[in-house]
């Protein structure tokens, strides 16, 4: 390209270019890009004259070069396939008429904000400081796959994508898979229509989503298998249509979902199986619309209010080592009843665990009550009616001061009968004299012998009364057996 081809405009940014200055073409600050086709010549620059500037050699006179352009129109393919650019590329609030091309390219930093594409072509690109999208409008997919970027990727407040339905196997409109991002993911405000990839990709701080929208019916919003992320994934506010898929990801601090909007009715809205993660906070009534998948999981600290629970969830080998908000156990149980597969022992245990952690055994002991009451369900009927005698009388062990109650109720029946019409004795002088407080304990309790039982012989409906005070008294003793033995095995 001979020198003598440049327009005006493009003359302005040859000229800035070794010296780094910047040239604006905006007419506002606030100006749209999005209205760039209308542009005229006197802020046209084709993209080629950008890539010969930035690929040539330029002198070593003291001076950094740099593009750093505002408000351009830039036609043409801004092709930098496989380059390798020391200098920095600024071109802020500028409209391109066909995506830039960053394949494979070693660059120092892109900063392509407020900006308005048809999309991104960048996948395996290495950024030794930082990408910069924010608040640009890009029609098209945004490719980053592979990419390395030493820095942080901005996307505050960027829309991709153009709003339609989302199709199974469609390609997404932002992805980042396998990429390395050295610092931070920071997409607040970001709107993405269709599907957001990101699996198997390493960032090493915090991915910010505040009240972003990933906007995706129907299928998948956010593809984030085997992510890993240093520090925390924020997402206060997020709006997610479709499938949240975290499956496999590591988050060593905080998954944070509070006020956020999981939307994905029918089907799972969010799936986080085989995780972990250090604190997952979820909170809203409308939080989860679908499925919630946490199967075989591992978190440090779970925080979800009972409303926030979905009405179907799947938390088979679910661990967690603390639950909060702490609620009462009666308030926790019926969730355990919207499991998928049924009847889970391992999730009964899982919580009457997480109250003895926080020091209530209380509800600890309320929970495995349930769960045998639960468990009773699934047993033959003759076994039924053996755990429903336990339950009645000790509550399965749990509930000891209930045989206290039961005793001390057929002792006062027995004392009154009793005491209004002694018993006979069976031998006439021989016989100790009668009480009928230890001729009903001596009935009762098969193992206390006072000599009364021996002693005496009741007749008439006071020998029914008897059989009733015996039988019942061998009930007691033996579900009470069973129910401390149960405790003792699980301490």
């Amino acid at each position: 390209m001979e020198i003598n081809d440049l327009t005006p405009a493009e003359r302005r940014v040859w000229d800035a270019f070794p010296r780094g200055e910047g040239v604006d073409f905006r007419e506002a600050p606030d100006e749209e890009a999005t209205d760039g086709a209308a542009w005229g010549p006197e802020r046209t620059v084709r993209a080629e004259v950008l890539a010969f500037l930035l690929l040539r050699e330029l002198p070593a006179d003291g001076l950094v070069p740099g593009l750093n352009v505002r408000g351009a129109r830039i036609t043409g393919k801004l092709n930098l396939k496989y380059a390798d650019i020391e200098h920095a590329i600024r071109l802020r609030a500028c409209w391109f008429e066909r995506k830039p091309v960053l394949y494979g390219a070693r660059l120092r930093a892109v900063a392509l904000s407020d900006s308005a594409l048809p999309g991104l072509t960048a996948s395996t690109v290495s950024v030794d400081i930082a990408l910069r999208l924010s608040c640009c409008r890009i029609s098209g997919p945004v490719r980053l796959a592979g990419a390395r970027i030493a820095g942080g990727l901005f996307l505050r407040k960027a829309v991709i994508g153009t709003p339609g339905p989302a199709e199974e196997g469609q390609e997404a409109a932002l992805q980042f898979n396998h990429a390395d991002i050295g610092t931070d993911v920071i997409a607040m405000d970001l709107t993405v229509h269709g599907q957001t990839r990101i699996n198997g990709a390493t960032v090493g701080g915090q991915i910010n989503l505040n009240n972003a929208r990933l906007l995706a019916p129907g299928t998948i919003s956010l593809h984030a298998e085997t992510l890993t992320v240093g520090t925390d994934v924020r997402a206060r506010g997020l709006e997610s249509q479709g499938m949240f898929n975290l499956t496999g990801s590591r988050i060593p601090g905080q998954l944070f979902l509070g006020d956020a909007r999981l939307v994905h009715p029918g089907a799972v809205a969010l799936r986080a199986s085989s995780c972990a993660i250090g604190e997952v906070w979820l909170s809203g009534a409308e939080c989860v619309q679908g499925t919630i998948n946490l199967r075989r999981s591992q978190f440090d600290l779970l925080h979800m209010p009972s409303e926030t629970w979905p009405r179907r969830i799947r938390i088979e080998g679910l661990t967690y080592r603390t639950l909060s908000p702490h609620l009462p156990a009666e308030e926790r149980l019926p969730v355990l009843e919207r499991e998928e597969s049924g009847y889970l022992p391992y999730a009964y245990e899982q919580l009457a665990a997480a109250y003895r952690t926080a020091g209530d055994e209380a509800g600890a002991r309320t929970v495995q009550l349930a769960k045998l009451r639960r468990h009773r369900g699934t047993l033959p009927r003759a076994a039924r009616l053996w755990g429903l005698l336990q339950d009645v009388t000790v509550g399965y062990g749990f509930r000891p001061l209930r045989a206290a109650g039961w005793l001390l109720a057929l002792l006062l029946t027995g004392t009154v009968a009793y005491g209004l019409r002694h018993p006979q004795p069976l031998k006439a002088g021989e016989a100790p004299e009668f009480n009928p407080v230890f001729y009903t304990i001596d009935l009762m309790l098969p193992i206390i012998d006072f000599g009364q039982e021996s002693a005496f012989a009741p007749r008439g409906w006071h020998q029914w009364l008897s059989y009733v005070l015996i039988v019942t008294g061998w009930i007691l003793a033996t579900t009470t057996a069973a129910g401390v033995s149960r405790s003792l095995r699980r301490q």
